[in-house]
């Protein structure tokens, strides 16, 4: 008795240990809004930047961010047409490089989507619609899709670059195949667990969200000409609302916070703001604004502001989130990429300037800047801060400097 009893105890706390060591490292930090949690970081830097604390110079070509664990360091790269996973430690030592199929070597040639880690699974999808899973230990390739073959995938004009989602029991992705248009699938064996008509469109190089409303999930991306909610758990097309853009890209993450959603569109096309009702059946348009039009970089929602870039003026800009009214706005890097964490905005520029910048109510303080090593364009793997250390990459290299107060990180 005294032994069932000592095994009933252990359960739960078998159970607790297990979930509590489950490692999630994916796309714009925890919550795939761009916040990263990291608190006593520098509140300035010096002229000449944070301190660079080591460099990496032999990634491959590629856009690829970072995923950062507790011991490795995941991101993509090509050589010589192929594409490969790459995990370095710590301090930028190559841990292994293995190969996971053909690169898109069409325009901008490199890898593009970021690794998802989850637990002790890696995914990652290429340019050219090769969705793999990996050992995170040694790379090793557990199980792969082709979204061509598999789904009918149709191509699109700068290669796939959606990054993954996982939630619960489920991956998913944005083949835009007709009647694949976005799939689940089992994140252990690739098996389909449902595939979604959708809106029937070809993807848009969206990286997918998951909301909540009143204790309800919904799955959000961005096909070519339309915003979607899916039901997560069946793929059922809950609701659509067209963007009014005629290009088909959209590779931002769309941003949800209290029932409103906000979507960019690119190239002079400005972003949307909507409401959703309250039981996420239906949406519609609040405000339409000329900024943030934006292939890819994202924006930040800090308070009652959106903060981040334009591609058309070249301007950064904080709006506010209800009404869509200007608060201030100034022309320098832009465009770039935005990112936040312990109260400030990190933007990266397309031609290299990195700033920090102070959000305030009405507007914003530019704190400092300096300039990434690199030439002057196609700064646009987005940035990540872990540990106290932000990290940059740029076409064949990774820079990770050191922006904690605690100088012992």
């Amino acid at each position: 008795m005294r032994t069932l009893s000592l095994f009933v105890l252990f359960i739960p706390l078998f159970f607790s240990c297990h979930q509590s060591s489950t490692e999630i490292s994916q796309w714009r930090g925890p919550n795939r809004d761009g916040f990263y949690p990291d608190k006593n970081l520098l509140s300035e830097w010096p002229k000449e930047g944070p301190e660079l604390l080591w460099t990496y110079e032999d990634l491959g070509n590629g856009y690829s961010t970072v995923a950062v664990t507790r011991k490795k360091i995941f991101t993509t790269g090509m050589f010589d047409s192929t594409s490969y996973i790459i995990a370095l430690d710590h301090e930028g030592k190559l841990l292994w490089k293995k190969e996971f199929g053909f690169s898109w070597t069409t325009n901008f040639p490199g890898t593009r989507s970021t690794p998802l880690i989850y637990d002790d699974l890696g995914y990652v999808l290429s340019g050219l619609g090769k969705l793999v899973c990996f050992n995170i230990e040694d790379g090793d390739l557990l199980w792969s899709k082709n979204l061509y073959n598999e789904f009918l995938a149709r191509e699109v004009r700068f290669g796939m670059t959606e990054n993954l989602l996982i939630d619960g029991d489920k991956l998913f992705c944005t083949p835009g195949g007709e009647l694949a248009n976005v799939v689940a699938l089992n994140p252990k064996n690739g098996d389909v667990i449902w595939q979604s008509a959708g809106n029937g469109e070809p993807s848009a190089y969206c990286s997918p969200r998951m909301i909540e409303i009143n204790g309800k999930k919904f799955l959000i991306t961005i096909t070519a000409n339309s915003i979607i909610s899916l039901d997560p758990e069946n793929g059922n097309l809950i609701w659509s609302h067209d963007l009014n853009f005629p290009h088909g890209i959209h590779g931002n993450t769309p941003v949800y916070n209290d029932g409103y959603i906000f979507a960019m569109n690119g190239w002079g096309h400005g972003s949307v703001m909507m409401k959703i009702n309250e039981n996420g059946q239906s949406i519609e348009e609040v405000w339409r604004s000329n900024l943030f039009d934006l292939e890819h970089g994202d924006v930040m929602l800090i308070g009652e502001n959106i903060y981040g870039t334009d591609y058309t003026t070249r301007h950064f800009s904080c709006v506010d989130w209800k009404t869509g009214k200007v608060k201030d706005s100034i022309k320098e890097f832009a465009p770039g990429t935005v990112i936040s964490a312990d109260g400030m905005i990190y933007c990266y520029s397309y031609k290299g300037d990195i700033a920090l910048i102070k959000p305030k109510q009405n507007g914003f303080d530019i704190v400092s800047s300096f300039k990434a090593p690199g030439v002057k364009r196609d700064h646009i793997a987005h940035p990540v801060i872990d540990n106290g250390k932000l990290y940059i990459r740029y076409d064949n290299a990774l820079m990770v400097y050191s922006i904690s107060e605690n100088k012992n990180i």
